[in-house]
C-alpha cells in the first residue's frame, strides 16, 4: 500500500485526488502532527513539495522513497543529483501553471509600458494630473524577445502576437525552422535579438549554465530604452547590474516576479526604483493555476507508484532506466 506525505499545503482537489486514491495512505498538513518531516518520511513512498528543500540530510530518512513530485516547474530547492543517486525519481507538472506565467509575464509589459503602478500612486495621493502622463506606450508594433521557447514561452509568443507585437525568440535547443514554423523570427545569436528587442522576457530554467545569465554584459546588449520582464527564476539576474542599468537609464523598466533570495529577507535597494515592478512569485499562483498543480501533483506521484509513470514529466528520467 504506497504512503504519500505531502509536506506543504497545496490546493483541496489534490488532496482530495490522493485521498480518494484506491490503497493510498496519505499524510498531509491538514493532519494534526507532532513529527518532524524527516520522521514523516521514513515510511514514504511518495513526497509532493512545494517550498521544502528535498536534499541529502532529509533523503537520509527516506529509505523507502521512489518518487519526489514538485508543485510547479521550477526545482531549485531539490537536489536532483542526490535524488538520481538513490534511484528516486523527481517529477514536476510542466502544463499546470504555463497560462497562468505568460499571462502574468504580459500583465507585467502592460503595467511598464502604461506606467500603470506609479500613476495608480500619484492618484491616491490626489494628483490626478500626472506630470508626463502621457508618456506612456502600446505594445502594439513593439518588438519582444522571448528567451527560452518552452511551454511558457510558447504562450508568451502567443499572447504578443495578439497584442500586435513582433516576436522574435531565442532558443539554441529549438530548431529554427520550428520557431519559424509558429509563426516567429528565429534568432540565433542572443545580442542580435539584444539589441532590436523593445522588451526582452526570460523563460528558461535556472542551472550551472543559466544563473546569471542575465548580466552587466547581457543588459548592456540590450536596446536603449528597452524593457526586461522575469516570470522564470530569481536567480537568472544579476540584481546589482539590473539596479545600475535603471539607474543610468539604459533600461526604461524592468519587471520581475522573482527575486535572487526568496523569500525576501532584506529588501534590495533597486526596490526603490520607480520604474521596477516587483511581485513576490506569484505568477503561478491562479486559483486556476494551483488547482492544476495540486491535481497533476498527486496524479504523478498516484501512477509513479501504479508503474505507470508519465516519462514527460520526469526531470531525471534516467532512474528509470536504471530501474
Amino acid at each position: 500500500m504506497p504512503h504519500i506525505v505531502v509536506a506543504d499545503p497545496i490546493n483541496a482537489d489534490g488532496i482530495e485526488r490522493l485521498s480518494t486514491a484506491p490503497g493510498v495512505t496519505l499524510d498531509h498538513p491538514g493532519k494534526p502532527s507532532n513529527e518532524s518531516l524527516a520522521e514523516r518520511l521514513r515510511h514514504a513512498d511518495g513526497l509532493i513539495v512545494r517550498g521544502t528543500v528535498v536534499d541529502d540530510a532529509l533523503l537520509r530518512h527516506a529509505e523507502r522513497l521512489r518518487v519526489v513530485c514538485r508543485h510547479g516547474v521550477g526545482y531549485d530547492l531539490v537536489d536532483v543529483p542526490a535524488l538520481t543517486r538513490r534511484g528516486i525519481a523527481l517529477m514536476i507538472t510542466p502544463e499546470a501553471n504555463a497560462a497562468s506565467v505568460a499571462e502574468h509575464a504580459l500583465m507585467l509589459m502592460l503595467s511598464l509600458a502604461r506606467n500603470v503602478v506609479p500613476v495608480s500612486a500619484a492618484v491616491r495621493r490626489g494628483d490626478w494630473r500626472v506630470r508626463g502622463q502621457s508618456a506612456t506606450v502600446e505594445l502594439g508594433g513593439r518588438s519582444v524577445l522571448v528567451v527560452g521557447f518552452g511551454r511558457i514561452g510558447t504562450r508568451v509568443a502567443r499572447l504578443a502576437t495578439a497584442f500586435g507585437m513582433r516576436v522574435m525568440v531565442h532558443d539554441p535547443y529549438i530548431p529554427a525552422g520550428t520557431i519559424r514554423g509558429a509563426g516567429y523570427e528565429a534568432i540565433k545569436e542572443r545580442d542580435a535579438g539584444l539589441a532590436r528587442a523593445d522588451f526582452v522576457t526570460v523563460h528558461i530554467p535556472a542551472n550551472d549554465k543559466t544563473r546569471g545569465l542575465v548580466d552587466a554584459t547581457f543588459l548592456s546588449q540590450m536596446k536603449s530604452g528597452g524593457v526586461l520582464v522575469n516570470t522564470a527564476r530569481g536567480t537568472l539576474v544579476d540584481e546589482a547590474a539590473l539596479e545600475a542599468a535603471l539607474r543610468s537609464g539604459h533600461l526604461a523598466a524592468a519587471g520581475l516576479d522573482v527575486l535572487r533570495v526568496e523569500p525576501m529577507v532584506e529588501p534590495p535597494s533597486m526596490l526603490a526604483l520607480d520604474n521596477l515592478i516587483v511581485t513576490p512569485h506569484v505568477a503561478a499562483s491562479t486559483s486556476e493555476g494551483l488547482r492544476r498543480m495540486a491535481w497533476d501533483s498527486a496524479g504523478n506521484v498516484i501512477d509513479f507508484l501504479a508503474g505507470k509513470p508519465d516519462r514527460d514529466a520526469i526531470v531525471n528520467v534516467e532512474v528509470l532506466k536504471a530501474g
